[in-house]
């Protein structure tokens, strides 16, 4: 049900359109000042306002640059019986939609409120599909996936929490956004905001929003994630690395349901469903205390674990086709194919990417390929991106070593019980097929002596 709010200082024309609009389904809230009326719209959520012109004090033409000025982006028609172009003129480049005369016509009143609502409507769903058009389609054909899809398609339609855990690069944000177009809430926003990536000192400001003024450099009013995702779904990315303090904040707001921008002591109610993400182990750091148990038993209600790309090599050839049209449709290049040979070439690396490491490869391969990307181009950038990964590990050192020392002496005895059998080894490991044998290959272990299947 659409919110309106209608500002005008006379009672008899407040309780008249009021009382139309509730006939006509939408929920009329009224107000007799438009100082009134600005402090309102800070603190609730309007999806239209109506306002008279010649009101006493403020009228409603400061009214309309004052939500300007605040940020409010709420749309609003005037009304007036002392109109004329000057001042139709002046509304409609302070932003209102739209200049209605007194006395007011009800048909012609509710098809404005109609046909504003509609077009407002209309910006908002191609705001969001430009945003999802190809950049965020998902593809994929290995099992793994489909078993991941059908939890998507069984936990979308619910207001359930969910927790999706996975390495860097294995399209958590994707899987969220997945699940946001299976909801009822499909035509409101979807939010995102990785907490890695913010400050401690700004993860608040960022989250609830601020007030102008309310500390140094809040040189005017901020709406938060989660007004914004307002009964939309909001995406917290590698929560795992949200601060302690923070944590409780959080807390307190998907248990009460409301928010408080700093500077303020007014509550906002806010209606949001909160899915969560992270590469990090979470239960690992409850117990060592860096995350509030509570906390995760509030985001831990389903979880979603998406293997990493090694362990669904099926899928590769689809990642490849998929990005590739992507790639030249963004950049106007014509469309080049792979070799049968480079896509084996690309199903032989590990990716410790992931999905997003194969992305920026593919986009490498199609720069240097003049047609078709053939093997040898693949092998030599895949060569490239394997002496960048280990540029990247030897901060390790030592440990790095002892770690790989210790996974080729497991992975040796298993071969020797069942007698270098890989289908039967990796799966005493818990290992794809395909995973034990990349493992192999970089530890250095010749299956060639004891090849057996």
């Amino acid at each position: 049900m659409s919110h309106l709010l209608i500002v005008d200082d006379d009672k008899g024309t407040l309780a008249s359109l009021s009382r139309a609009f509730r006939l006509a389904g939408y929920e009329a809230t009224v107000c007799d000042k438009a100082e009134h009326a600005l402090e309102m719209a800070k603190t609730q959520r309007f999806d239209m306002i109506l306002s008279d012109v010649v009101m006493p004090g403020k009228d409603g033409l400061s009214l309309l640059a004052d939500l300007k000025s605040a940020g409010i982006s709420v749309p609003v028609v005037m009304i007036s019986g002392q109109a004329n172009v000057e001042m139709a003129v002046r509304a409609t480049r302070l932003g209102a939609v739209d200049f209605l005369e007194k006395p007011l016509s009800t048909d012609k009143l509710l098809l404005t409120v109609e046909n504003v609502l509609k077009i407002t409507r209309l910006e908002e769903e191609n705001r969001q599909l430009r945003q999802r058009v190809g950049k965020h389609e998902m593809v994929w054909a290995s099992d793994a996936m489909r078993r991941i899809m059908a939890q998507i398609e069984r936990v979308g339609p619910s207001t359930s929490r969910v927790y999706i855990q996975g390495e860097t690069g294995t399209g958590k944000e994707l899987i969220a956004r997945a699940l946001h177009e299976r909801s009822p809430r499909n035509k409101e926003p979807f939010v995102t905001v990785n907490c890695a990536a913010v400050p401690p000192e700004l993860i608040e400001s960022e989250l609830f929003g601020h007030e102008k003024g309310s500390f140094t450099g809040a040189s005017a009013r901020y709406i938060g994630k989660f007004e914004q995702a307002h009964q939309g779904t909001l995406f917290l990315d590698e929560i795992g690395d949200m601060p302690l303090s923070m944590q409780a904040k959080l807390l307190r707001v998907l248990e009460e349901g409301e928010i408080e921008r700093i500077g303020s002591d007014r509550p906002i109610a806010v209606d949001v469903r909160v899915l969560t993400a992270t590469h990090r182990d979470i239960e690992d750091l409850v117990r060592k205390g860096q995350f509030r148990e509570d906390l995760y038993h509030r985001i831990y209600v389903f979880p979603l674990m998406l293997p990493p790309l090694r362990d669904r090599m099926e899928d590769i050839p689809v990642l490849v086709e998929h990005f590739s049209n992507q790639i030249a449709l963004q950049n106007s290049w014509k469309p080049k194919s792979f070799a049968p040979e480079a896509i084996e070439e690309l199903k032989r690396y590990s990716w410790p990417g992931n999905v997003r490491e194969l992305r920026n490869v593919v986009e490498r391969l199609l720069l240097l390929a003049d047609s078709e990307v053939d093997q040898k181009t693949a092998k030599a950038n895949l060569q490239s991106s394997l002496k960048e990964t280990s540029l990247a590990a030897t901060s390790a050192g030592a440990l790095a070593e002892r770690i790989a020392t210790f996974e080729r002496e497991v992975i040796l005895a298993e071969l020797e019980q069942h007698g270098y059998r890989m289908t039967e080894t990796a799966r005493a490991l818990k290992l794809e097929r395909s995973h034990l044998y990349k493992k192999c290959q970089q530890l250095g272990i010749d299956l060639r002596a004891h090849r057996s299947e």
